[in-house]
């Protein structure tokens, strides 16, 4: 496959994926701005703009992280690589580019969307029609995986797609945990805010009613990083997306002459740390450096990744 190819799929399944993320965010973070004081509200916009990597670029062009301001940067503003409209736009040029790797249902998919997307008035993001408008944004990038899942043949196309799929869900469920650190320390047992904490961190990920099913538990903070770090039942864990990176890997690399690199070994060394990994040592040796760690190494394996298949790199 060309280099130039496996770029445009790499990154339509992370801008896919991204624009569901920052969706799931806003949702999560409205709903607990929602119960916070106004102070702590601000607060929570603020953690947003954090876990999605936007806030340098927000606090250069806004003095506030009030409500109105992150929403509209994490929703309609194309300055904002990160936000939803730029994914959507980002996402529709690169399928655009490789058309014809994509079956007619990831075409029209993601393409839909670009048209519905572009037909929005501003006010979709305001007042009650918010959580509206989150809701279809995920339900259209739950629609294009469904379609790349169901239609696309398990080729070099798929594996490129899914690979980028996979990369920027395990950054983005690690900088949304990562953000909310300070809610899995031993003192914050039995808070009642740090439990909205978990909760928020849990449906971020979709993964409340997950948490119910493998656990048949109340909350407690290190079976919520437990879930999200090292079960590979929950799809977003970070042992799961990296199970995965590694799979993919191997398959473009024993399909392409066998050989590897050190995007290879990076996967590798991701997975057998999740793998290997126990929740109790991971809360002991601190949460934030072991997640800062691996957002650093995760956007490491990006880079490699490009050097060693794609034809360049983006953010």
């Amino acid at each position: 496959m060309l280099s130039r190819t496996a770029d445009c799929l790499f990154w339509l399944g992370r801008y896919s994926e991204r624009a569901g993320n920052v969706a799931r965010g806003l949702a999560a973070t409205l709903r607990m701005a929602m119960l916070a004081q106004p102070l702590a509200a601000d607060n929570e916009w603020r953690a947003l703009l954090i876990a999605t990597g936007s806030e340098p670029g927000f606090s250069a062009k806004h003095a506030h992280a009030n409500a109105e301001a992150v929403v509209h940067w994490l929703t309609l503003d194309l300055d904002n690589p990160s936000g939803i409209a730029a994914c959507v736009e980002a996402g529709r040029r690169n399928a655009r580019t490789v058309r014809t790797a994509l079956t007619v249902d990831m075409w029209e998919a993601i393409n839909d969307t670009w048209i519905e997307f572009r037909r929005l008035d501003p006010s979709v993001i305001r007042g009650d029609r918010l959580p509206g408008f989150l809701d279809w944004v995920k339900s259209r990038a739950l629609l294009f995986n469904g379609a790349a899942t169901d239609t696309m043949l398990r080729d070099d196309a798929w594996r490129f797609v899914h690979l980028g799929t996979m990369l920027e869900r395990a950054d983005n469920t690690a900088r949304l945990l990562d953000v909310r650190h300070a809610a899995f320390t031993p003192a914050a047992e039995g808070d009642a805010a740090q439990y909205a904490q978990w909760q928020a961190v849990l449906r971020s990920v979709s993964a409340l009613r997950a948490y119910q099913h493998v656990f048949h538990a109340r909350l407690q903070p290190h079976l919520v990083a437990e879930l999200l770090l090292l079960r590979q039942e929950l799809p977003r864990s970070l042992l799961a997306c990296y199970r995965n990176v590694e799979a993919v890997l191997d398959a473009i690399a024993d399909n392409n002459g066998g050989t590897r690199g050190e995007c290879h070994a990076l996967a590798a060394a991701l997975h057998a740390q999740m793998r290997q990994g126990k929740v109790d040592a991971v809360l002991a040796g601190g949460l934030h450096d072991f997640l800062t760690g691996t957002i650093d190494r995760n956007i490491a394996l990006g880079r490699e990744i490009g050097a060693f298949y794609l034809s360049g790199q983006r953010s």
